[in-house]
């Protein structure tokens, strides 16, 4: 960017509704530690102006942004290219711009399937997947990418949980199988890893996604994409049982990482975005 001393690069996020964003915090805090002359903003772009905004985002320089519900599929038909896992996953959350080119992302996956690696590779292991929303779609994916040997996904509604599981199917070797959720699920002994991609316990710490407890074992691995509370209750179960526990910070953290990364090609400082997020969470 040419004028890159008088203005800061700019970064940010296509959100609606715009509310209390803790990324903006997180990846602003990133900047200042690495000292880039960078901003991260927050906008509010309704559904119907999202292709003004993005000629709005070029217009200004921008070097990419993020873009949430409902803009993440929307999106796709204003971009010159999409890497390969966005593809599969049907769409974007994370955009570059460069040269006046468009190339979307998908940083959910990425971020969660970072994490995990902290704790275990998913190659070759069994996973469970709870829930068929937009986050679970990218964490198959992901997952499955990264070469998990089988995917079991279980959802109230097992249409959608068949709907992912037939694009893993379809774009990787990974083996998925999709199945209805009812009652408490007992969670096989056959599974390596365990991950609760619903909302259930987003801001509420007593909150529990109906499974059965007693099934719950050391050697298991269960990640939660939670990130508030950071310890949730089915961490704490998972704890008392002799689990290895993953909680939702690190996704968050490394999304944001890796979005940086592929906006500006500087990694953050992951302790501090952490840091920034426990603050915020309390």
């Amino acid at each position: 960017m040419s004028d890159q001393n008088f203005l800061s690069i700019l970064t940010g996020s296509f959100s609606t509704p715009c509310g209390d964003n803790p990324t903006v915090a997180m990846i602003e805090a990133g900047y200042k530690k690495a000292g880039l002359n960078a901003r991260y903003i927050n906008c509010n772009v309704p559904a119907e102006n999202l292709k003004d905004a993005i000629k709005g985002a070029v217009a200004m320089g921008w070097a990419g942004f993020n873009c949430s519900i409902p803009h993440k599929v929307a999106i796709l038909e204003h971009l010159d290219d999409v890497a390969e896992s966005a593809r599969i996953i049907g769409a974007v959350n994370c955009t570059s711009i460069k040269d006046g080119r468009l190339t979307g992302h998908n940083t959910d996956g990425k971020g969660f399937l970072a994490s995990l690696k902290t704790v275990t590779d998913p190659k070759g292991k069994n996973l469970l997947l709870l829930g068929a929303g937009g986050a679970a779609r990218a964490i198959a994916v992901e997952t499955a990418l990264a070469g998990a040997k089988t995917l079991t996904i279980i959802n109230r509604d097992p249409k959608k949980a068949e709907t992912i599981a037939k694009i893993v199917n379809d774009n990787t070797d990974c083996k998925a199988t999709a199945g209805k959720w009812e009652g408490d699920y007992s969670i096989g002994e056959d599974i390596d890893i365990a991950i609760n991609a619903t909302p259930i316990g987003l801001g509420d710490a007593e909150a529990l996604p109906p499974i059965a407890l007693d099934t719950l074992r050391k050697g298991l691995i269960v990640a939660d994409v939670i990130p508030n509370p950071p310890k949730t209750r089915l961490l704490r179960e998972a704890d008392s049982k002799g689990c290895t526990t993953l909680d939702g910070l690190g996704m968050l953290v490394n999304q944001g990482q890796i979005g940086v990364e592929i906006w500006l090609n500087k990694t953050l400082d992951f302790d501090v975005m952490t840091k920034t997020l426990k603050d915020i969470f309390g």
